[in-house]
């Protein structure tokens, strides 16, 4: 099922999140899955969709900081990174409440930032078989087995997964470089021009 990202469309896939379902949407790097972050169910779902091996976890992502509260802890090391490059294709890995780290991002796409509104936090992995390339568009997207409906929201944007930086530690990590370079995102603040 092909959904456009109208308010109707919208209500329709956190519908569809809230009862279970695996959803496909863009994102500002690559068209992605989602599963409602508390339906363990459905994020097996995902891993199933994809073909992904268990032990790669999934990325939680959020409309706003405060949907944060209660997954992750979030230290002024981790708030600067987000003042600085929210929403936008970073996710900080961050230690999660409850042991263990978790991935977390704020993506700047509206369709994308629309559904995390409409539906609430969402347990995601770019839509694709593992090992594959992401998809881009819709059509890709929603032809993987297993996906219930996927938010048309035209080519994604950016084309590169987002960078991956690790917080966890007592020096940053870059885990992946994405759409970020490492120099980029580890050096100093740009000035501003005044």
């Amino acid at each position: 099922m092909v959904l456009k990202p109208t308010r109707a469309g919208l209500q329709r896939a956190a519908q569809l999140i809230r009862s279970g379902a695996v959803i496909a949407f863009p994102t500002d790097t690559v068209y992605g899955l989602g599963a409602a972050a508390d339906d363990e169910v459905a994020q097996k779902r995902v891993y199933r969709i994809k073909g992904r091996p268990v032990g790669l976890p999934l990325i939680l992502m959020v409309a706003a900081e405060s949907q944060l509260e209660g997954f992750v802890h979030v230290d002024a090391r981790a708030e600067e990174m987000m003042r600085r490059w929210w929403p936008g294709p970073l996710t900080l890995i961050l230690h999660a409440k409850g042991g263990g780290t978790l991935g977390v991002r704020i993506p700047k796409h509206k369709v994308a930032l629309g559904l995390l509104r409409t539906a609430g936090p969402l347990l995601t992995t770019s839509a694709n078989l593992h090992g594959k390339d992401p998809a881009m568009n819709a059509e890709d997207a929603g032809a993987l087995p297993g996906v219930m409906a996927v938010l048309d929201g035209g080519i994604a944007p950016g084309g590169t997964a987002s960078t991956v930086l690790d917080l966890t530690g007592p020096e940053p990590h870059v885990l992946r470089e994405g759409a970020i370079t490492a120099p980029e995102l580890l050096g100093p603040p740009p000035l501003r021009s005044g």
